[in-house]
């Protein structure tokens, strides 16, 4: 569990026409059935998870209407309802966050890291972002989170991820280059207590997150406040290590 929690605010807008719509099923990883404005349509879903607790069949969606002829599908699922609470699934939205947040100066941990570049190579992985604050570097990987248990507890992954798991241990290899490697846990979805990985859905995932968090990669989870225009970063939760 982290000694220390900070938080900052950063808000984006979400940009394009939203509109409700009730979910029907999902046809495969990319693409799902809705129901809007008295039609059958189908929509891009923004997130490849499985997220079975909230695509359930008759779930209020929150979706985008694109204008683009050469797309399959004229809609953009972003959100869903879980009960009264208002998931965002765009699994883009975390490195979104992160970039402004670091070009603004906004997040507490990594203070004067103003320079930030995307999509950076280092080792076997790609990293989603590389932050530098004169001679110092860190490389940054976000994570979508969208599940919260019964208990209130948010959980990463909700299907295996050898990817995740390459990723941690090679960010212990950029420690041993003389940079310092974060993961920020960006649970989209305000009702969240705390974080811990998903040792049920993925044990070689949690064991990777403990082993590189001794080995002094840092861990961070956050929670968001989400409405159907915007998406905010508001307070930072503990992390339990299990």
């Amino acid at each position: 569990m982290h000694e220390r929690l900070g938080g900052f605010k950063l808000k984006i807008r979400i940009q394009g026409e939203l509109k409700e719509a009730r979910f029907i099923k999902r046809l495969n990883r990319f693409i799902g059935e809705i129901f809007i404005d008295g039609d059958i349509q189908k929509t891009h879903i923004a997130n490849t998870g499985r997220m079975r607790e909230l695509l359930t069949e008759g779930a209020r969606i929150v979706v985008r209407q694109v204008q683009d002829k050469k797309r399959k599908t004229a809609y953009d699922l972003l959100m869903v309802y879980k009960e009264d609470v208002l998931v965002s699934i765009d699994s883009k939205l975390p490195n979104i966050l992160l970039e402004k947040g670091f070009e603004s100066n906004s997040i507490p941990a990594f203070k004067d890291y103003t320079s930030v570049k995307k999509e950076v190579t280092f080792g076997k992985s790609r990293f989603d972002l590389l932050i530098h604050r004169q001679r110092d570097a860190a490389f940054i990987e976000a994570k979508c989170v969208t599940y919260v248990r019964e208990d209130h507890v948010a959980s990463f992954p909700d299907a295996p991820t050898e990817r995740g798991r390459k990723h941690v241990l090679e960010l212990m290899e950029a420690l041993q280059a003389g940079m310092r490697g974060a993961v920020y846990f960006i649970v989209q979805r305000e009702d969240a207590i705390a974080f811990t990985p998903n040792r049920m859905m993925d044990p070689h995932f949690a064991d990777a997150v403990v082993e590189a968090y001794h080995a002094g990669v840092e861990f961070y989870a956050y929670i968001c406040k989400v409405a159907p225009g915007e998406i905010q970063i508001y307070k930072e939760i503990p992390i339990f290590f299990t």
